[in-house]
């Protein structure tokens, strides 16, 4: 699923460490999610969004490029 994770990361000054850390993920697994190689889970995906402050459906959305 196309998302926003990685232009929002970087807007916060994070790695992607940083931000595995915060959601208490692998760092991993925030790669496979900003390669859109990995769906979330939905409660990953509310805890995403809360991070940062918005919708779940501004940070997910499929028809995004």
């Amino acid at each position: 699923m196309n998302n926003r994770i990685r232009e929002l990361r970087l807007g916060q000054g994070w790695s992607q460490a940083d931000l595995a850390d915060r959601l208490k993920v692998s760092r991993q697994t925030v790669n496979a999610l900003e390669r859109g190689r990995y769906d979330p889970s939905l409660p990953l995906a509310f805890a995403v969004a809360r991070l940062f402050g918005l919708t779940v459906e501004a940070v997910f959305d499929p028809n995004l490029d």
